[in-house]
């Protein structure tokens, strides 16, 4: 048996153009029970006493006072009331004390190397390697090649 849409359409054949599964069509949603908000109530109150818990360790506090629910409930739970914490990005320290940069004075006196990168039309990646002097700003030497080993860098 077929059940027909307002335009003509059976059900399987609308949920079948729009993408979605008749399971997902026919799914009624449940109201939110005692327990629930019970369970909701109690994981705000132990997220405003420990404010840099997230929600795997509220989980096991609620596990350890006798709730019995899933991690996956209580991270759509901690998600809907809006306690997700940020991330926090690590502080990036320098590794060793900075010093300045010396200037050169004359020429030969300070030469710099670096590697520079680029692709060719055929996609093919190429590498540069100049030689310069810093005080005269001449290019003494420069290696152009797709590989460049380090015993040609020597």
């Amino acid at each position: 048996m077929h059940i027909i849409t307002s335009f003509g359409l059976s059900i399987r054949r609308s949920c079948s153009l729009i993408g979605i599964s008749r399971t997902n069509f026919n799914y009624k949603l449940k109201p939110e029970t005692e327990y629930d908000k019970l369970i909701r109530k109690r994981l705000k109150e132990l997220a405003q006493k420990r404010k840099r818990f997230g929600y795997r360790r509220l989980y096991v506090m609620l596990r350890r006072e006798g709730f019995m629910v899933n991690h996956k409930r209580i991270q759509r739970l901690y998600k809907e009331e809006g306690l997700i914490l940020r991330r926090r990005r690590r502080k990036k320290l320098a590794s060793t004390l900075r010093s300045d940069v010396p200037k050169p004075k004359y020429t030969n006196h300070i030469w710099s190397m670096d590697f520079l990168k680029d692709s060719l039309a055929n996609k093919r990646k190429l590498k540069v390697f100049p030689i310069i002097d810093e005080y005269s700003r001449k290019c003494y030497s420069i290696e152009a090649d797709t590989s460049i080993t380090g015993k040609r860098v020597c």
